[in-house]
């Protein structure tokens, strides 16, 4: 999970999946500017967020439809920035997913060790 003692740590959460396109891009952005300035950072996809990481979705949504860059996009600069991107068991039942369906990198993680990325964090934000 966290890696290092002294980095200050971020943890994101996001919970919104497709049905929110306009919201599906900030903890990406975010998470790679926290990353920018040197902290550890993790997004931990639960409820309906796991969506936001299918292979078919990445390229066809974003937060400006098609006007704008896509999800892909935003994705790609966190995960350059070393960001961590976990995904919800029971999460990915309740979305008809499975592992396979996501992107590649996307690291499965139960309750228990979600609860430790929440407690060692320096701050925990939720979309």
């Amino acid at each position: 999970m966290w890696t290092g003692d002294g980095e200050d740590k971020v943890l994101y959460v996001q919970t919104h999946g497709v049905d929110d396109p306009g919201r599906c891009a900030t903890p990406f952005f975010l998470a790679a500017s926290a990353a920018a300035m040197e902290c550890e950072v993790a997004i931990y996809f639960t409820m309906y967020g796991p969506q936001l990481l299918q292979r078919a979705v990445v390229d066809k949504i974003g937060p400006k439809g098609d006007r704008g860059e896509p999800l892909s996009y935003f994705i790609n600069q966190a995960r350059s920035l070393g960001v961590r991107l976990y995904v919800c068991q029971p999460s990915l039942d309740l979305n008809d997913l499975a592992l396979e369906d996501l992107i590649d990198g996307v690291e499965m993680i139960g309750g228990a060790a979600f609860n430790d990325l929440a407690i060692r964090a320096d701050a925990v934000v939720s979309f």
